[in-house]
């Protein structure tokens, strides 16, 4: 079964969503080390996501 770049996206955003939340009670908790490891997390998923050419080409 083929992922088209939608799907690809929706997956992407509620991972980024997970994160965000995770981030703001580490933030809560001033859990430095998974401060850290949170935001990390978060640009790489950022990175996936906003990438220039998109993961799936519009073939």
């Amino acid at each position: 079964m083929t992922t088209n770049e939608k799907e690809i996206n929706n997956y992407l955003f509620d991972q980024l969503d997970l994160v965000e939340e995770a981030l703001k009670l580490a933030q809560e908790e001033n859990a430095t080390k998974t401060i850290e490891y949170l935001e990390t997390r978060k640009k790489k998923i950022e990175r996936k996501l906003y990438q220039q050419p998109p993961l799936v080409s519009g073939n």
